[in-house]
């Protein structure tokens, strides 16, 4: 399989962790990561290439820059290290374990290598000699590669319970950095003991390379960087594997680039194998550092929806309470009002039987509405808009206003309720639709308490041609404000003093629960009216059609139930 075609394939069939971690080492390459990687190699050597071909390939020191390049390299490769350990630790993948370690073994030859360069310390290196520094170079790529392909062979090795206990994965990490470590002082060791016994792989002048260089560095360069790209090609599974593979192809070509065009240093052509040596070691640390942004923003928006859903369940249980509360109140209410007045039709020195009758009549009957709201709210929570029957509207409207009537009294509203001669109907829950009903009217009643001018509350029935019903109820209140509008059915908002911001929010729920909408606009000049438009029975629709258009009153205050009530 060629390369261009790996890269044409979709993601390889990569089963995710059980633990659900999402790292570079774990999840697959999307298309993007393999053309973006291929595309990125290409454009390295076609970039040297070119700049090789225009380029002045003469010897040019310049000064501190071998001091600059080694620093870079050295502070790439640690912080490479460091964030590969990192996930040794959570993922305890031997493979992990060992990749770390050949940035380790890069980071640490930097050093020695830096040391004995000529003209870095002085015109002499600080310790060893000249020809010192090729068999380090040799170790620092053959050693890299070498290192990635135990990466290969070893990076399904992850079991935990075998490998390393609890605190096995920082002793394993010491140990693996002492073992590296001890391995790069053997080496510096061995170039510096005696400089005669070393091959002469540079001539004396310290600048031109001598053909033992193929053998010393370009030879074992190769074939280890061969076996490393043969063994991640073979094992490729990650975005981890695809961007390594770019890594040890770019490594395996630093030699064959450093004798072209010109086998010397300091030429153009040697300080771009540098440039590509560096960029080839930052690019893992790239996408880790890219890996732990994207596992940031991750981890905070999980943090930020556990804080949501937390305050959701609080905010859940707070508003079943302040349902349940505000539901039955109005019937619990009256339950009290009515026992009272009954009690005091018994109490007198000649006690009024039927009248009392009359008011337990009535507390039976709030107790069962009473029952019949809970019911409802149970319906509410279960998404269920109750058994939808054939509602009158004229007869919905007169119940609600029934169970109001002595508030209308106490507060002289004036009523205007004339019902639609047509009859609308409409689908829905009858306790439901009341229980919106009488909501909107309670409010309606308590924004005209503090109201000095005319107190008219407006009920009206409407049958529109395209199917709905729509019940109107407006009110020469108090209004609300235009910033208010936009927040009048969120719940716990409320503009009462002593209000739970639950009944206006609770009614849009039942209604749209019941296929509807619950809207509010202001009335002309003061208050508020909210409209409750629902599907019209079919029969109410025949009947419509056969009887023309929609009639009825809308906002039409001219006709009066009475003065001061129903």
């Amino acid at each position: 399989m060629t390369l261009a075609k790996y890269i044409a394939m979709d993601e390889p069939d990569v089963t995710v962790r059980a633990d659900g971690l999402f790292v570079s080492s774990n999840m697959p390459p999307s298309r993007t990561e393999k053309r973006l990687a291929f595309s990125f190699a290409l454009g390295i050597v076609a970039a040297f290439f070119i700049i090789n071909h225009i380029a002045d390939n003469r010897p040019h020191p310049i000064p501190g820059f071998v001091l600059a390049f080694s620093t870079a390299m050295f502070v790439c490769d640690t912080i490479a290290a460091i964030l590969l350990f990192a996930q040794f630790i959570v993922l305890r993948s031997l493979g992990i374990l060992v990749l770390a370690n050949g940035y380790v073994l890069t980071a640490l030859v930097l050093i020695p290598y830096t040391l004995m360069f000529p003209g870095v310390v002085g015109p002499e290196p600080l310790f060893g000699g000249l020809q010192s520094t090729p068999p380090l170079y040799a170790l620092w790529h053959s050693g890299f590669a070498l290192f990635v392909t135990g990466y290969a062979l070893l990076k399904d090795v992850n079991d935990p319970a075998k490998l390393f206990t609890r605190h096995g994965a920082p002793a394993a990490i010491i140990v693996s950095i002492a073992f590296t470590a001890f391995i790069v002082i053997l080496a510096t060791l061995f170039v510096t003991a005696d400089e005669s016994l070393l091959p002469i792989a540079l001539s004396p002048n310290g600048i031109g390379f001598t053909g033992m260089m193929y053998y010393i560095v370009g030879i074992p360069d190769v074939l280890s960087g061969t076996c490393a790209l043969v063994a991640l090609w073979v094992t490729r599974r990650s975005a981890l594997d695809v961007w390594l593979l770019v890594v040890v192809f770019l490594y395996t070509m630093d030699i064959p680039f450093s004798f072209f065009p010109a086998p010397t240093r300091f030429s153009v052509g040697w300080y771009c194998v540098r440039a590509i040596a560096f960029l080839s070691s930052s690019v893992v640390l790239i996408v880790l550092l890219h890996e732990i942004g994207i596992l940031y923003v991750r981890l905070s928006r999980a943090i930020n929806a556990q804080r949501r859903e937390r305050e959701v369940r609080l905010l859940t249980g707070g508003t079943v309470a302040a349902m349940i509360a505000h539901e039955v109140k109005q019937p619990l209410s009256a339950i009290l009002t009515r026992s009272e007045t009954g009690f005091r039709w018994l109490d007198r020195p000649v006690p009024e039987i039927q009248k009392a009758k009359e008011q337990f009549k009535e507390i039976m009957a709030d107790g069962h509405r009473t029952d019949a709201v809970i019911e409802s709210i149970r319906s509410n929570f279960k998404m269920d808009a109750g058994r939808k029957t054939s509602i009158d509207a004229n007869n919905l409207i007169a119940e609600t206003l029934n169970l109001v009537r002595d508030d209308l009294h106490r507060h002289q509203i004036v009523l205007e309720a004339e019902p639609n001669p047509r009859r609308p109907k409409m689908l829905g829950d009858r306790v439901q639709l009341q229980q919106v009903l009488l909501n909107l009217v309670t409010n309606a009643i308590d924004a005209m308490k503090a109201n000095d001018g005319p107190r008219v509350l407006c009920l009206t029935s409407e049958i529109h041609d395209d199917g709905h019903v729509v019940v109107s109820v407006s009110d020469t209140g108090t209004g609300i404000s235009p910033q208010d509008i936009e927040r009048i059915f969120q719940p716990l908002f409320t503009t009462k003093p002593d209000g739970m911001g639950m009944g206006l929010s609770i009614c849009r729920s039942i209604i749209e629960g019941h296929g509807g909408q619950l809207s509010v606009d202001q009335n002309k000049p003061d208050g508020t009216v909210f409209r409750v438009r629902l599907l019209a029975d079919s029969t109410t629709m025949a009947g419509a059609v056969g009887g023309g258009s929609a009639a009825g009153p809308s906002h039409s205050r001219s006709q009066h139930l009475s003065a001061h009530g129903p």
